[in-house]
C-alpha cells in the first residue's frame, strides 16, 4: 500500500476540502488517505473513516443509485471512463435508524469527481472530491438573497457619500413633501452643484474631488438634520426641507457655503443653489425643473450663490431657449427684418443717414424685442450671423430703394467685436458688395460700421487690424454707445473714427444731479470737434432735447422726436399711399460727412 510522506500526509489530511485518495489493489478501490473535510461531511471519526469507506459508504447511498455508482467506479478504476457522478446520499448516521425504509431518510445531492494523480515515487492514485450540492444550492440561494439586499441598498444609496441617491428621491420624496405640508409648512426643494468642480478635480485630483463631495454631504446632514438629502448625478445634491422663511434658508445656505470653503482641502468657491417653493400645486418633477432653472440663472455670477425660482425668470429661460433653437429658421424665413431709423443733420434739419436695426417678427410669438434676442445671441456667440445677415439685407434693399425712387442715404450697421472672431467680416462685406453689384449704385462709404465702446475697450491686436482694414477699404467706422460705461479716452489714440455716437442715457438724465450731463456733453462735443470727429446723439425725444444738442454743437441727432424705425415695405407703402418723401440731404449736401481723418 502506498505510504504518503509525513508532511504531505499531514497537509492533505488537514484540508477542509472533502476528498479521498484511493489505490487500485487487485482491481479494488482501497482508501489510503481521507481529508478532514470528508470526515466532517460524513460525520465519521478519522480513526474509523478508512474502514467505514470500505464496508459502509455504499450503504449511505440511495438504493437506486448504487448500481450505476458501482459501474462508474469500476470503469474509472480500470481507466475505461471518467468518474463524474451525482448521487443521493443520506445525511444521518446509519446506526441511528436501522429500521427505516429508504424513502424515510433525508438525502442530499452529492457530486463525486475523480482524477488520477501520479505520486512522487510513480504510484498512481485516484483522488475523488465530494461536494454537497444541496448545501451549495442553499448557500448560493443565501448569497443571492444577500446580493439582492445589497443591490437594493445600492439602488437607493450613493456609494461615495452614503446619502440616498436620485432613485430614493424619486421613490420617497413625495412622502417627505406631504409630511411638511401636513404640518402647515412650505417644502423647499434645493438643487445644488459645486462651482467649477472640473477645475477642482484637474487641480487637486479626483481623490480630493471625492473628498470635497463627502464634505458637502456631511455639512448638509449637520445643517439640515430633518431634511431629505440625496446626491444626484456628478456634483449635484438635492434637498427637500422646511424653513420658516426664504431669508432664513438663504442665510443657512450661505453659512454652509462658508463652512465648505473653509474646510475643503483645495481652493473652491463652494456650492451654488437653485430653490423652488413646493406649494400645493407643484409636483416633484416640476419643482426639480424650477430649481434647476433657478440655478442655471446664476450662470457664472461669482457674486451670487443662491437663487429662488420665479415665473418671470422661467418665462425668460424658455424664451431664450426658443430664440437659440429658432434663430437659423428666423434668418432663413426672413422673420428678422431691417428697420430704418433716420439720423438728422441738426444744421439743415434734413435726413443724412439711416441706422439699420434688427426686428424679429415671429409668426407665433409676434415681435421679439432686440433687447431680448440680441443679448441671447451674444451669449451664445451667434451675433456674427445676425450682423452679416443684416448687412446682406441692406445690400439687397439698395436696388429696391432705387427702383422706388427713394434716396440712397448711407446706412449704419451694428457689428460686435466677437463677430470678427468667428468670421472674416471684411471679406464677407466685400463679397456681398460685389455679389449684389452695388458699385452701380453706391461706393463703400455708403456703409457705416458701428462698434460699441465696450467692444473697443478690449485691446486685441487682430481686432484693431481688421478695423483698420475696414477703414482702408472705404467703409466708415462709428463709435457707438459712447458714455454708456467707463469711457476710456485713450481709444481715440488707438482707433480712427469718422463719428462718435453718444449714448441716449446721457440725454435722458440730462438734468439729474444738478444738470452735470449738460456740462459733460458740452465739453465732449467740443473735444470731438478738436479731434475732427463728427458727433451724433441718441435719444432725442423732445423739442427741448433738440434745441439743447444743437446749441452745444452736435451735428447729428437720432430719436423718436424725429421718427420711429420702420421697414422698407412700410416706407414704400406709405409713399405709394400719397405720403411725401421726407427731406433728405443730397450727395452734395452730405459732403460734410466725408471723413476727415487720413
Amino acid at each position: 500500500m502506498y505510504q504518503f510522506p509525513e508532511e504531505l500526509k499531514k497537509a492533505y489530511e488537514s484540508s477542509p476540502l472533502s476528498f479521498v485518495y484511493y489505490q487500485n489493489v487487485d482491481h479494488a478501490a482501497v482508501p489510503v488517505l481521507v481529508s478532514d473535510g470528508f470526515c466532517k461531511a460524513v460525520g465519521v471519526d478519522r480513526s474509523h473513516v478508512l474502514e467505514w469507506i470500505k464496508v459502509a459508504m455504499f450503504e449511505r447511498m440511495h438504493p437506486d443509485d448504487v448500481g450505476i455508482m458501482v459501474r462508474i467506479s469500476n470503469d474509472f478504476l480500470l481507466r475505461h471512463g471518467p468518474y463524474d457522478m451525482i448521487f443521493r446520499c443520506r445525511i444521518d448516521n446509519v446506526d441511528q435508524k436501522p429500521e427505516a425504509a429508504p424513502d424515510e431518510y433525508e438525502y442530499v445531492l452529492t457530486h463525486g469527481l475523480g482524477k488520477w494523480q501520479t505520486m512522487p515515487d510513480g504510484t498512481q492514485l485516484a483522488v475523488v472530491t465530494y461536494s454537497n450540492l444541496t448545501q451549495t444550492h442553499e448557500l448560493t440561494r443565501e448569497k443571492i438573497r444577500a446580493y439582492n439586499i445589497a443591490q437594493s441598498d445600492r439602488f437607493y444609496t450613493d456609494s461615495l457619500t452614503a446619502l440616498p441617491n436620485i432613485n430614493y428621491m424619486h421613490e420617497f420624496a413625495n412622502e417627505k413633501i406631504d409630511t411638511i405640508r401636513s404640518a402647515g409648512k412650505t417644502p423647499y426643494l434645493i438643487y445644488t452643484d459645486v462651482n467649477a468642480m472640473q477645475s477642482y478635480n484637474n487641480q487637486y485630483g479626483f481623490g480630493e474631488g471625492d473628498q470635497l463631495l463627502r464634505l458637502i454631504a456631511e455639512t448638509f446632514k449637520k445643517s439640515f438634520p430633518r431634511a431629505l438629502i440625496s446626491r444626484g448625478a456628478d456634483d449635484h445634491f438635492i434637498l427637500i426641507t422646511d424653513m420658516d422663511s426664504r431669508q432664513e434658508l438663504e442665510d443657512k445656505l450661505h453659512e454652509i457655503n462658508m463652512t465648505i470653503r473653509k474646510n475643503a482641502y483645495g481652493n473652491t468657491t463652494g456650492i451654488r443653489s437653485g430653490i423652488s417653493d413646493l406649494n400645493d400645486n407643484t409636483v416633484l418633477s416640476e419643482g426639480l425643473d424650477h430649481a434647476k432653472h433657478a440655478l442655471k440663472g446664476i450662470e457664472t455670477n461669482l457674486n451670487q450663490d443662491v437663487a429662488f425660482f420665479s415665473q418671470d425668470a422661467d418665462n425668460a429661460y424658455w424664451q431664450n431657449l426658443y430664440i437659440v433653437e429658432n434663430f437659423d429658421r428666423a434668418l432663413q424665413n426672413g422673420w428678422i427684418k431691417v428697420y430704418y431709423q433716420s439720423l438728422h443733420h441738426l444744421e439743415n434739419r434734413k435726413i443724412s443717414a439711416f441706422e439699420g436695426l434688427a426686428r424679429w417678427v415671429d409668426p407665433s410669438r409676434g415681435t421679439i424685442s432686440p433687447g431680448v434676442f440680441i443679448p441671447v445671441l451674444s451669449k451664445y456667440h451667434l451675433l456674427y450671423k445676425l450682423d452679416l445677415y443684416m448687412f446682406e439685407q441692406i445690400c439687397r434693399e439698395i436696388p429696391v430703394r432705387r427702383d422706388n425712387n427713394l434716396p440712397l442715404l448711407p446706412v449704419s450697421v451694428n457689428f460686435s467685436r466677437q463677430d470678427f472672431d468667428h468670421a472674416d467680416i471684411v471679406g464677407e462685406m466685400n463679397r456681398m458688395y460685389d455679389e449684389y453689384k452695388l458699385s452701380e449704385y453706391v461706393d463703400k462709404s455708403y456703409f457705416i460700421v458701428e462698434i460699441t465702446e465696450q467692444d473697443l475697450a478690449v485691446k486685441e491686436e487682430r481686432f484693431q487690424e481688421q478695423l483698420k482694414r475696414l477703414h482702408d477699404d472705404g467703409y466708415r467706422i462709428w463709435l457707438d454707445d459712447f458714455g454708456s460705461g467707463y469711457s476710456a479716452l485713450n481709444m481715440f489714440n488707438r482707433f480712427k473714427f469718422d463719428l462718435v455716437k453718444f449714448d441716449m442715457d446721457l440725454l435722458r438724465h440730462l438734468d439729474d444731479n444738478g444738470g452735470v450731463n449738460r456740462i459733460i456733453l458740452k465739453e465732449l462735443v467740443k473735444m470731438m470737434r478738436e479731434l475732427n470727429i463728427h458727433s451724433l446723439i441718441e435719444g432725442v425725444e423732445t423739442s427741448e432735447h433738440q434745441d439743447f444738442v444743437k446749441e452745444i454743437g452736435f451735428e447729428l441727432a437720432q430719436g423718436f422726436f424725429f421718427n420711429r424705425p420702420e421697414s422698407l415695405e412700410e416706407i414704400i407703402f406709405r409713399i405709394k399711399g400719397g405720403d411725401s418723401v421726407k427731406n433728405c440731404e443730397t450727395p452734395f449736401e452730405r459732403k460734410w460727412m466725408d471723413r476727415k481723418q487720413d
